[in-house]
């Protein structure tokens, strides 16, 4: 899949310090659905930075009891 000029995609180990959780979380995630992502023609998964930072925002705001 082609990615769009000026779109910024994150590597699984990117994705899961911002989410504060293991790799091995985020490929499951991804697995089931529940990540947005695309692979690359090597097979690996790369993730739209704007919707992990949208995400984690609203974890964050979760955690705060908002």
């Amino acid at each position: 899949m082609a990615q769009p000029k000026g779109a910024e995609y994150l590597k699984t180990a990117e994705v899961a310090d911002i989410l504060h959780v293991s790799p091995k979380t985020v490929t499951r995630w991804a697995k089931d659905g529940r990540l947005p992502h695309s692979r690359t023609l090597g097979g690996h998964r790369r993730f739209p930075a704007s919707s992990i930072r949208q995400l984690a925002e609203g974890l964050i705001q979760v955690g705060q009891g908002e």
